[in-house]
């Protein structure tokens, strides 16, 4: 690859945000202080039960919108930024025309489930965890794989242009780059090896493209982008307000995360709290494969340093249950609301939310789940099902960290946590409770886009090194358990028992 020079003196570090409901650019100064931030939201579009879409051109054309926003907000230029890096919600799925820059469907989302026969077809051969031993991954509709299956299969015609390579794949990091960079005229089609392992067809021993994978999930190679380093000087912005900018940084948003949160130390790990929940145990240049239900990742991989692995525990609605209770239900105006809400009542009222909407992931990995309600009487008010709302947070995560403990060996002797939910000091003090150990934020909160802004920075010298970053994290404040272990214990066993009753909802 061609160098990159960086000939400008910059104060300040870019980062772009591209999460699963909003877009955001946010600009840091040298010791990680936002100093600029705009955000946008765009559709979530629901075509039918368990689809789920988003519109790639409304992202494409928010992303410019919020740099340009920043910028001016903090009444900087182009040339005031050392770098940018990005950061995107993983396993989203666009396809588009190489010569024209048009997607040729929507998005599908990480949530969507369209693809189940794809995963009982294929599981039918060789069980749900016949590709796990390469790619870290159990067979599931998480994944890009079967998604970029799935538009070959039903949008016309674009198979024999994907084998052409007219068509062209990308999760949401690849799509912003080919269009910062140039787009139709000579934009890169790349990816970092955090999002390439996500798509279920990298290898990851090799942090290469496996030819028997793409055969198993009918996918061209010509259609497929270049895999780089989480952090190098991949290429300028050639259009809006960041033109002439280097995008030095990739990182698929759980491990941006983790990056913020400066966990570079073997055993360390953070949980991020949005749509979902990802928890990563950053488990050092060995890949961990899982016997309890966790994913294996890549963490990040910086210049020609050797790529770091992470244990994941993924959950698929946390957040996204606080939003489906405002704007399904319409019980409460605004997300903050939930808290207001749940502390109208001392308990659950004997209530447990299990919200399997698209399946359950991590620890279980069953896509044929749904959700429940359990434990409902006459008693119960919204005040308790807000609350079970916000429980149903906390229990997910137990169960992914005992899966971690188990998978790795390592006892977490605190957790360490991020994301829009950190705000809501109910929820944070019942996973202390929970947990039985303590829950703390940093100083920073959006360490998702600080991670993406690390990442540029170390690739362009604009710091000097993960020591440098570390040093830098400090803590925001600490929940400590307080709850009785008896009712700990019980609270739990009703949890599980709820789960259970999601199982096997769909035939």
């Amino acid at each position: 690859m061609a160098s990159v020079t960086i000939a400008r003196v910059a104060n300040y570090i870019g980062a772009i945000d591209q999460g699963t409901t909003s877009t955001r650019f946010c600009v840091f100064d040298a010791a990680g202080k936002t100093v600029a931030s705009a955000q946008k939201e765009h559709e979530q579009i629901y075509p039918q039960p368990g689809w789920v879409e988003h519109d790639p051109e409304e992202i494409w054309q928010s992303t410019q919108d919020v740099i340009a926003q920043a910028l001016e907000q903090g009444k900087l230029r182009a040339a005031d930024l050392a770098a940018i890096g990005i950061t995107n919600q993983r396993e989203t799925t666009v396809l588009w025309d190489r010569k024209t820059g048009k997607p040729v469907a929507n998005a599908l989302v990480w949530q969507d489930t369209r693809v189940d026969d794809y995963v009982a077809e294929l599981s039918r051969e060789g069980g749900a965890d016949r590709f796990r031993a390469k790619t870290g991954l159990p067979l599931s509709t998480y994944f890009s794989s079967l998604k970029i299956r799935w538009l070959l299969d039903h949008v016309p015609g674009v198979r024999k242009k994907a084998e052409a390579g007219e068509v062209i794949f990308g999760n949401i990091d690849s799509f912003l780059t080919w269009h910062l960079t140039g787009g139709t005229d000579g934009g890169l089609h790349i990816t970092d090896v955090t999002n390439a392992s996500r798509t279920q067809l990298m290898d990851l021993d090799t942090l290469s493209w496996d030819e028997d994978l793409l055969d198993a999930f009918g996918v061209p190679r010509t259609m497929l982008p270049r895999i780089c380093s989480s952090g190098e000087a991949y290429g300028i912005v050639k259009i809006g307000a960041a033109k002439g900018v280097a995008i030095a940084g990739i990182l698929g948003d759980q491990q941006a995360a983790l990056v913020g949160q400066t966990c570079f130390k073997s055993g360390e790990a953070k949980n991020t709290y949005g749509t979902g929940c990802f928890l990563l145990m950053n488990t050092g240049e060995r890949a961990v494969r899982s016997t309890c239900g966790l994913l294996t990742t890549v963490a990040y991989k910086f210049g020609k340093e050797p790529a770091r692995y992470a244990l994941e525990g993924s959950i698929a609605i946390t957040g996204a249950l606080v939003q489906w209770v405002r704007d399904n239900l319409g019980l409460i105006g605004s997300s903050p609301e939930i808290e207001t809400l749940a502390r109208t009542v001392e308990d659950n009222g004997g209530v447990y939310f299990v919200p399997a909407f698209s399946g359950l992931y991590a620890p279980y990995w069953k896509h044929n789940a749904r959700g429940v309600i359990a434990g409902l009487t006459r008693y119960v008010n919204k005040g308790h099902l807000a609350r079970a709302v916000l429980e149903a947070t906390a229990f997910q995560t137990r169960e992914v960290v005992e899966a971690m403990e188990q998978d790795s060996g390592i006892a977490l002797d605190v957790l360490r946590v991020d994301g829009g939910m950190v705000d809501n000091a109910l929820l944070m003090q019942f996973q202390a409770d929970i947990l039985n150990r303590p829950v703390v934020k940093p100083l920073i909160k959006e360490t998702t886009s600080l991670g993406a802004a690390y990442a540029a920075g170390l690739a362009v010298g604009f710091y000097k090194s993960t020591d440098d970053l570390r040093a830098r994290w400090s803590v925001g404040q600490t929940w400590n358990p307080s709850l009785d272990e008896g009712k700990r214990a019980e609270m739990y066993r009703l949890w599980k028992k709820a789960v259970t009753r999601s199982f096997d909802w769909t035939e």
